[in-house]
């Protein structure tokens, strides 16, 4: 059965009538919808805020019992560590959910903007070094164009900066001036601080952030170090600070992952990262992919990207790669597998598995360093095992020989020098496969091998494709390094978080960029930056102009 059809008015002012009662209804359904985002944005907010006074107050109240009962309660010191590391990484969050609050509450205009209760901050020290910078005054009135001016007092911005080994407060003086013709106020604005009410300067942001997520330093330990050098900066205070610093820079780490992806080859690997959760941590992981086409001789710049999971399940990696159809280098870990599947996957991944991860299962088996201190129980390095880290070393070798040469030259190398051996290796393998007990330690490297044969015979056909997954694991060695010093992330948005900086450092790293200074003048510009030139921040295009090339044209995502 048909439905009536919709009826419409019969004269031009019935339609202008209805038109405007129809654009009405859509504007405040508008308007209630972002209200409602708004609200929940600004409950979120407060929330999270909440979140972050209770830690607070129960880090005071350790403290004092700690106070109390003496320096003996070493547990209670390990609480107290324990509780350092959630507030710093409440506090963040609660940063970042404030600045969602007041983004959304500017687009209702209806909700008023969360604004997060801080502690107060303590005065700079009178000792310390301070320059004076006097912004040029009007000459003219901003009100009616006299030039009758006369001065009416000045405002002064604070500023905390760092220089090596020493610190400095920047006085910005804006003098202010009224007209005697129609006592107007002229006054240049405010100047501009990296993040929203901060008091700290680009340059000592750049090192806050740098020293947590390059060097590996929590804030609990840089509030300490700042404290001996003079300068009060709690731990609530920098972390707010990195809640700031990690919004401002998403933009550039979107740039960044946009790059990754859009390679031909890629490096996959992750490693461990013990994650907070309801007083004791559970492993999670740090993925992290890695574009870098120099071994072929591929023009575009390296670049790595991070991100941080709860678990190692398939799907994180899957999520990760969903848009990806090039190659991708790994280990042979099975969640990579439906990536593989043209089943599976619309746009299949051509595998590549790493010849190191192959060869340490045979050196294992004939490590001469490891084998005499095992005593008697030390089983006998197996031939089987030497000679297919052998074989396997003389592909290294044509391999050393070839890096950096165009992928055609690789191939053709490949194909000359390294095919006929891996033909030889492969042989050699089926042979001693056939020829071992099933409870042969030497076994299970073969099988590991042969059983992916495809992928692992697949360099020497494709120039682009490297022998290892080294870069990958290089990129990792970080994380793997450093968590024995921050022992483990505070939340979930904490992992996150650290694998958005470890991104941006290690890009610049790869790029032979100091990261610290890339950070600083970024902070310093991104606010005055329109979106169009937002690619110049990217540390080989900020390379490229620090050293006074003209920038490459931005290409099409």
């Amino acid at each position: 059965m048909s439905s009536a059809p919709f009826s419409l008015p019969s004269d031009l002012a019935s339609a202008q009538a209805a038109l405007l009662a129809e654009r009405e209804a859509r504007l405040r359904s508008e308007a209630e919808r972002d209200a409602a985002v708004a609200d929940a944005a600004h409950a979120r907010a407060r929330l999270s805020s909440t979140e972050a006074l209770i830690a607070y107050l129960q880090l005071q109240i350790g403290k004092l019992e700690r106070e109390k009962h003496g320096p003996r309660r070493e547990r209670t010191q390990r609480l107290i560590d324990q509780l350092e590391l959630q507030l710093e990484e409440l506090v963040i969050a609660a940063t970042e959910d404030e600045l969602a609050a007041e983004a959304a509450a500017a687009k209702a205009q209806t909700v008023r903007a969360f604004t997060r209760k801080r502690p107060v901050r303590k005065p700079f020290p009178e000792d310390i070094e301070r320059e004076r910078i006097v912004v040029e005054a009007p000459t003219v009135c901003g009100c009616c164009g006299s030039a009758r001016l006369a001065k009416l007092g000045e405002d002064v911005t604070e500023t905390l900066e760092e220089i090596p080994r020493r610190f400095k407060v920047i006085e910005t003086v804006r003098e202010k001036f009224t007209c005697r013709d129609c006592e107007a106020i002229s006054q240049a604005p405010a100047p501009f601080h990296a993040t929203p009410r901060g008091f700290l300067g680009p340059n000592l942001l750049a090192t806050i952030v740098f020293d947590k997520f390059g060097q590996h330093i929590p804030l609990n330990r840089q509030s300490t170090r700042f404290q001996c050098e003079g300068i009060a900066l709690s731990t609530q205070t920098l972390a707010d600070q990195v809640g700031h610093v990690s919004a401002a820079l998403q933009p550039v780490f979107d740039l960044i992952e946009a790059h990754v992806f859009a390679a031909v080859r890629l490096h996959g690997d992750d490693t461990t990262i013990p994650i907070l959760a309801k007083g004791q941590c559970t492993t999670g992981r740090i993925w992290t992919y890695v574009r870098d086409d120099q071994p072929f001789g591929g023009p575009a710049p390296p670049a790595a990207v991070y991100y941080a999971s709860r678990d190692r399940r398939g799907e994180h990696p899957q999520k990760h790669l969903a848009g990806f159809g090039g190659v991708l280098q790994a280990d042979c870990y099975n969640g990579f597998n439906p990536l593989f599947d043209p089943t599976k996957n619309q746009t299949p991944i051509t595998a590549a598995f790493c010849f190191a991860h192959a060869r340490r299962k045979f050196f294992e088996l004939v490590d001469v360093a490891r084998h005499p201190r095992r005593g008697r129980n030390a089983r006998p390095a197996s031939p089987t095992a030497l000679e297919a880290v052998r074989r396997i070393d003389a592909l290294f070798a044509i391999e050393r020989e070839i890096n950096g040469r165009s992928a055609t030259e690789r191939r053709a190398v490949r194909q000359e020098k390294s095919k006929p051996l891996l033909d030889a290796m492969e042989a050699w393998l089926r042979q001693e496969q056939g020829h071992l007990s099933r409870s042969s330690p030497v076994i299970e490297p073969i099988n590991y091998m042969l059983s992916r044969w495809a992928d692992f015979s697949r360099f020497v056909d494709d120039g682009r494709i490297c022998l290892t997954n080294n870069a990958a694991e290089r990129a990792l060695r970080g994380v793997a390094c450093g968590r024995k010093s921050w022992l483990f992330a505070g939340s979930d948005r904490g992992a996150d978080r650290a694998a958005i900086m470890l991104t941006l450092t290690m890009t610049a790293r790869l790029n032979d960029v100091d990261p610290k200074a890339w950070l600083a003048d970024i902070l310093a510009r991104i606010a005055n930056l329109p979106v169009s030139r937002l690619h110049e921040m990217l540390p080989w295009e900020w390379k490229r102009l620090r050293q006074g090339e003209s920038p490459a044209p931005q290409r099409a995502a």
